[in-house]
């Protein structure tokens, strides 16, 4: 189990983001609002 395991770490790489790209996904995700209603929900961005 020891040498499946390793095999599957190297395998692993981290991908590179600029700034930028996270500043957006997180600006975005704090004006996304969801409201729901019985089985329904509604997404709305409030800027």
């Amino acid at each position: 189990m020891e040498k499946i395991y390793s095999e599957q770490q190297n395998a692993c790489r981290l991908a590179k983001v600029c700034p930028e790209t996270v500043k957006f996904l997180l600006n975005y995700s704090r004006s996304l609002y969801i409201t729901k209603y019985d089985y329904i929900s509604f997404e709305g961005n409030l800027n």
